[in-house]
């Protein structure tokens, strides 16, 4: 996806938000946002929102000085989402359609998003998605596609947001290779997140060695590229990687995502707040 105009002042938001998260000295935060706003002037709305945002977190950290502004919100978020663990694996079993209602709550906690917006109740969102119709629904393609395939690519999102992760990769009962950030950005997955939130008892964790807020492939490392090409079955979460991973024309990918600003949602050609399960290449 390339960027919009409508990304530009996102980016400084983001980017102010992190700065203040790290740091209370306002004369630092003032050189962030003087030194962004150079940088965005050369930068081409061809390239994807994911390309600038790793331009943006590493001069985050360059200037604040704070290799990972989200950490503590990222680890209160993965807590919180574990309390909510046993509810949600027992409304799993509890279903008709145990597949979908696992792919429903992993949509749900694609909410935990802090480059987005911090204020959710993930509670309260969970209750909307169970029930909440999709706007795009390539439901029956992807259990096909699940049925013949041996290994899924799963590339995670949000801290927090993996653990409802983790409830559809026990549900697919397949063998799984969950892909993370190499460096932190925003309060994406990262590889000590994932452990965290209890990947590894169920997937394989790879990291993509990329500090994009986003699958961005040029970035990526040679050994995530590999297996990314070679996949039968790659499920994106969220909105990084589906600005990453759109254009892509091979492999198949399933996006599994809320739409919460309306650029996302116009260049998917939904509603803003839509749920989507929608995929390419199939």
């Amino acid at each position: 996806m390339r960027t919009y105009l409508d990304c530009i002042p996102c980016f400084f938001n983001q980017a102010l938000r992190a700065g203040r998260i790290a740091t209370g000295d306002e004369t630092k935060l003032k050189k962030l946002l003087d030194e962004i706003g150079l940088m965005l002037r050369d930068i081409p709305l061809e390239s994807s929102p994911p390309e600038t945002g790793m331009l943006i977190y590493e001069k985050v950290r360059e200037i604040t000085g704070v290799f990972d502004p989200y950490k503590e919100l990222k680890r209160a978020s993965t807590e919180k989402a574990l309390a909510l663990y046993p509810a949600l694996k027992n409304k799993v079993e509890k279903s008709n359609d145990k597949l979908l209602t696992a792919i429903r709550i992993a949509i749900a906690g694609n909410v935990i998003d802090f480059g987005v917006n911090r204020n959710f109740n993930i509670e309260e969102e969970i209750d909307i998605v169970l029930k909440k119709d999709f706007a795009i629904f390539d439901y029956d393609k992807f259990k096909a596609l699940l049925d013949k395939t041996d290994e899924i690519l799963y590339i995670g999102d949000n801290a927090g947001e993996s653990v409802f992760d983790r409830i559809l990769i026990e549900e697919m009962k397949k063998p799984v290779i969950y892909v993370v950030r190499a460096i932190p950005a925003i309060n994406d997955v990262t590889y000590e997140d994932a452990i965290e939130a209890g990947i590894d008892k169920v997937a394989t964790i790879l990291s993509s060695g990329t500090s994009a807020p986003g699958t961005v492939l040029e970035t990526c490392n040679a050994e995530f590229k590999k297996i990314y090409k070679n996949s039968k079955l790659v499920i994106s979460k969220g909105q990084g990687n589906y600005e990453g991973l759109s254009d892509e024309k091979q492999p198949i990918i399933f996006f599994l995502l809320k739409a919460k600003c309306w650029v996302i949602a116009n260049d998917i050609d939904v509603n803003e707040g839509d749920i989507i399960l929608k995929g390419i290449n199939t």
